[in-house]
């Protein structure tokens, strides 16, 4: 195909003159001066995980929103840009130097940094070692908050067994133990559980929603969004149904299990005490930056829809990534240049390249010793796969720091470098949950928000899914593979 072309307006007039860029400054110098620290008590708190989302992606992903608005995308400010407290956290692991989703998870949920491969557990469990695990585990912070009576829940664009959304409730050797059929003999006669079944039992979640349906049902068990599809079937070797039986635990309460936009849209917020929600996990490992740019904007767009339903007088938001990718932003393109084209200056072997490439990844196609010319590729496309490198099936993590973005209640105490594991422990003790109570004897918590039932017989306490969102972790946008 031929290239769409995408070269936006390359300088306005009101940028030749210096006085535009000094009058910003000021606005930002005068910003950052009337500042104030919010030391309130977080009554809710609302992480927002984008899987994978390094600076690169950030910056890729704000020219991209730009530019869909018909802008030239580099002046775009992202709802996550305009938080106030920016940090930095490192992200290796206890054994890897570039560590994948199940240590980084466990570090920025549980607190405590791990090994590769192992979800809720500390750095003394071994990956696939089942009898490594007892007596290892680690809790996270939902259950912290769960424990001090709030409510809380996952969101997930992936399964809900995935290692991001998995840190929260399970203890795992082995972040691939999905359901009972992925255990080797050794963990089950270990006594090791699969990551699906710890969903049901280890920490009371109110709200639950993402993929995986096929980890929670009986080998063979249809499913009712994709009846014929067999890579869909039910998985379970015991031949437990998780859906139903987490539905029977709920027996008192008004428990929902949706799998479809109706049934979903149906659902009352001020009369469930649980919701569960699930859709087909689908996943892409495939170094498409087009595709992974506009998960970016989306979690971008999620954030300011969490900001327009929350009050940031009680309600600590926080924007992060659990690591990076071999993702490079490169070459000298022109202002406005489309963010997914190539860079004007061709190569030394006289062919094009793009501006977005990886260090390794399955985009590697030499052919006589020669790149693929691109003149006429429409590399804007959504499948276009970006070249790479260095030869691999499928592209790897990155190893540098990941951004955090604060605001709200006791924001600022993520400003700087740190561990990733110092996370959680920030954020309970903005919540006052956890070990570290010194905050809420200091400072008296946000006034309650009253809330009138206009349904007498329900039983949904006062705190209903509608304003109850006391850790609701928005996790994982699956932004740049895995």
């Amino acid at each position: 195909h031929a290239e769409k072309k995408h070269l936006f307006v390359l300088i306005s007039v009101e940028e030749e003159n210096p006085e535009f860029w000094r009058s910003s400054a000021q606005n930002t110098l005068r910003s950052a001066l009337s500042r104030k620290l919010n030391t309130n008590v977080a009554k809710n708190i609302v992480l927002f995980l984008g899987d994978g989302m390094g600076v690169t992606t950030i910056t890729a992903a704000r020219i991209l929103k730009g530019q869909l608005q018909n802008r030239s995308g580099e002046e775009t400010v992202m709802n996550m840009d305009t938080f106030p407290f920016v940090g930095l956290a490192k992200v290796y692991s206890v054994d890897f130097q570039i560590p994948d989703s199940a240590a980084t998870a466990t570090a920025y949920l549980c607190g405590v940094k791990s090994n590769l491969n192992t979800v809720g557990v500390s750095a003394a469990a071994r990956n696939g070692v089942c009898r490594s695990q007892k007596g290892n585990e680690v809790t996270s912070i939902l259950k912290w908050a769960k424990d001090a009576g709030k409510s809380v829940g996952i969101v997930t664009t992936t399964r809900v067994q995935h290692a991001t959304p998995a840190a929260s409730y399970a203890h795992s050797a082995s972040r691939t133990w999905y359901s009972d059929a992925d255990l080797p003999t050794s963990a089950v006669t270990g006594g090791c559980l699969d990551i699906a079944s710890q969903l049901l039992r280890n920490t009371d979640i109110d709200v639950i929603i993402g993929g995986g349906r096929k980890y929670m049902t009986p080998k063979g068990f249809p499913d009712p969004e994709y009846p014929t599809d067999l890579s869909a079937q039910g998985q379970r070797k015991d031949n437990r149904n998780l859906v139903n039986e987490w539905l029977s635990m709920k027996e008192g309460k008004v428990a929902r299990y949706v799998w479809n936009k109706t049934d979903f849209d149906a659902v009352d917020p001020e009369k469930t005490d649980y919701l569960m929600g699930a859709r087909i996990d689908q996943g892409h490992h495939d170094s498409r930056a087009s595709m992974a740019l506009h998960e970016a904007v989306a979690l971008d767009d999620a954030v300011a829809r969490g900001l327009e339903l929350t009050n940031e007088e009680e309600t600590l938001t926080v924007v992060t990534a659990d690591h990076s990718h071999a993702f490079t932003f490169n070459g000298y393109p022109f202002r406005g240049n489309s963010i997914l084209g190539k860079s004007p200056i061709f190569a030394m072997d006289f062919l094009p390249y793009t501006t977005l490439m990886y260090g390794n990844g399955p985009g590697h196609k030499i052919t006589d010793n020669k790149r693929p010319d691109i003149r006429n590729v429409d590399t804007t496309d959504k499948d276009y796969v970006q070249q790479s490198a260095t030869p691999l099936d499928s592209e790897t993590h990155g190893g540098e720091d990941v951004a955090l973005f604060a605001r709200g209640p006791m924001a600022h105490l993520f400003q700087g470098v740190y561990e990733q594991n110092y996370i959680p422990h920030a954020m309970a003790f903005a919540a006052c949950v956890g070990t570290n109570q010194e905050h809420c004897a200091a400072t008296p918590e946000p006034d309650e928000i009253p809330f009138t039932s206009t349904e007498p017989g329900s039983s949904a306490p006062n705190t209903p899914l509608c304003a109850m969102t006391t850790v609701m972790l928005s996790v994982c946008m699956s932004v740049l593979l895995h």
